[in-house]
């Protein structure tokens, strides 16, 4: 600036730190930052997280940006994120190159030289960089490690013992083991999520054999024993036993979420849950082979605030289990159930007579369930706004009495047919539909969805054989929010609805129409002129005429490419 600076006069750094709090985006505080040294000093203070990848030279950057960004408090470091920094030229260095960033990616230099750097120009993050982390970021709150598969015990343990402000931390597919979250459980009192799914062990080199040392119980007697306040737990692990989880559940009354894939974890684990963790809000059981109607018995008796309840290939839970849910958990919100092949129609019957708060049911692959437990959801569940089945039936009690239903999904539903959705078209906050595959839906069902339901903005009616063109002109007067439909495999519709829709469907952004014989290169070109907002047209190559494609090339993906 020339002259006298007043800005930098009369304003104190308080209140131009908080001008870059609430900038909304990267740019603006960017473009801030360069304004003078002042200014760029203050932007550096203001910033509290940091995006970096792990592959390129992460502990480089982790060095660079720990000596410029004393106040970060959120780190996430993914190695399957790879995009290059532009390379500056040689001689020419501005020391604003790095520092404006909060998302940093660089490929490794040994790419380009030919020849790999040991050490600190590893192109994975390293023990090193996890050092750096800890000694750069003392006031670390939340760190997110996603497949950084260089990361060992070792500078877990150096990081938790300078980070002991932790309260999250992220081990998705790392290679850790029992000494290092040791460790953290020891030194990271203040944790409150800890995620450990995707199989996290740790490999050691022993004269020159790999050994696996993978998380087992002590990890989690240690977390149980120091992790007062964990609130959130994942864990993926096929050592953990009875005695790591009930070790968890007994030391961390707090819990809210428990998401867990154990093989080896049986009823007296679960009802240790049931006992310790009366807090309980979300549980996730995926793959549970050794726990039976005791163990989800249990939660029901001591889990009175559970909310959102996840059973997947749980084979040996029957309509007992969902009963003991129903009757202790009244305050369940969100409901799925995906290849639990012994629950049927009068466990879900139990859930729609006893929890009227039910929002979100999911019925994946449950054959034993009829349309009875269905139409008693329907009845007893008024406030459900989303449900998804594959191969299920009984829509009509949903659509008559669900009035606040918003996302419905409705797959290879062989026996669902007009009649469902005339009752779903009363509905009128529908905004998601999927009834891909369901054979008996007609003209009639859509049309009626078009005249009930004008907040719809995705739908998916591939492979309905009977739907025609009278269905489309429908859905274009009636559901002009309409932006993404699929009608892949709809051999009844042709240009004539196509042009109907898109008369009034203005705001289209995608539509998939591979294998629609009635649809030639007419109604593609029609889609791409009237739908200034296209963003994707998925067609079969031979229906794009050459002048359709020099005019939207960009937004045309085919299904088949040239080989």
């Amino acid at each position: 600036m020339r002259g006298h600076d007043r800005i930098n006069t009369f304003i104190p750094d308080e209140l131009i730190l908080e001008m870059f709090r609430r900038l909304d985006s990267k740019p603006s505080r960017d473009a801030c930052s360069l304004v003078c040294k002042r200014w760029l000093a203050l932007e550096r203070l203001s910033r509290t997280s940091l995006r970096i990848c792990a592959t390129g030279s992460p502990n480089l950057v982790v060095d660079l940006l720990a000596g410029r960004f004393r106040n970060v408090r959120t780190v996430h470091i993914d190695e399957r994120l790879n995009i290059s920094l532009p390379c500056q030229p040689p001689g020419r260095r501005r020391g604003t190159d790095i520092a404006g960033v909060s998302s940093v990616k660089l490929h490794c230099a040994s790419e380009k030289n030919g020849s790999p750097d040991p050490g600190s120009d590893s192109c994975s993050l390293s023990d090193a960089g996890l050092t750096a982390i800890g000694e750069g970021f003392p006031k670390l709150e939340k760190l997110s490690l996603i497949w950084c598969s260089n990361v060992s015990s070792l500078g877990l343990i150096s990081l938790a013992g300078k980070c002991r402000l932790l309260k999250s931390l992220d081990l998705q597919g790392c290679y850790v083991g029992d000494q290092s979250l040791a460790v953290v459980g020891q030194s990271c009192k203040q944790l409150e999520d800890l995620n450990l799914r995707a199989w996290c062990w740790e490999v050691i080199e022993v004269s020159g054999i790999a050994a696996c040392a993978k998380i087992t119980d002590t990890a989690m007697e240690a977390v149980g024993s120091h992790c007062k306040s964990l609130e959130n737990l994942s864990l993926d692990a096929e050592f953990i036993h009875n005695k790591g989880v009930v070790a968890v559940a007994q030391g961390c009354p707090a819990l809210k979420s428990m998401k867990l894939q154990c093989i080896n974890v049986t009823d007296e684990a679960l009802s240790a849950v049931g006992t310790s963790c009366p807090s309980l809000e979300v549980l996730a059981l995926y793959s549970f082979q050794r726990f039976t109607d005791k163990g989800l018995s249990a939660i029901g008796n001591g889990c009175k605030k559970l909310k959102n309840l996840i059973l997947s290939d749980c084979y040996f839970l029957s309509d007992n289990a969902l009963e003991s849910i129903a009757t202790g958990c009244k305050e369940l919100t969100h409901l799925e159930v995906n290849g639990c092949h012994n629950i049927g129609t009068m466990g879900l019957e139990s859930i729609g007579k006893s929890c009227p708060r039910l929002t979100e049911l999911a019925l994946l692959y449950c054959q034993r369930i009829g349309n009875f437990a269905l139409s008693e959801v329907g009845r007893g569940c008024q406030f459900l706004q989303a449900l998804h089945l594959i191969g299920n039936t009984g829509i009509v009690a949903v659509g008559e009495n669900c009035r606040s239903l918003t996302d419905l999904s409705l797959r290879f539903c062989d026996r669902v047919g007009d009649e469902a959705l005339i009752a779903v078209a009363r509905c009128s906050s529908l905004q998601y539909l999927n009834v891909s595959g369901c054979h008996q839906i007609g003209d009639a069902g859509l049309i009626a969805i078009a005249r009930g339901c004008p907040q719809l903005s995705y739908l998916d009616v591939s492979v309905l054989q009977n739907l025609g063109d009278m269905a489309m002109a429908e859905l274009g007067e009636g559901c002009p929010n309409l932006k993404d439909i699929v009608l892949s495999h709809c051999r009844q519709i042709t240009d004539v609805g196509i042009n109907h829709l898109v008369k009034h469907c203005t705001i289209l952004a995608s539509c998939h129409m591979v294998y629609c014989p009635g649809i030639t290169s007419s109604g593609v070109a029609t889609v791409v002129s009237g739908c200034p907002n296209i963003k994707k047209v998925l067609v079969e190559k031979c229906k794009v005429s050459s002048r359709t494609k020099r005019r939207a090339a960009s937004v045309i993906s085919y299904l088949c490419m040239d080989l």
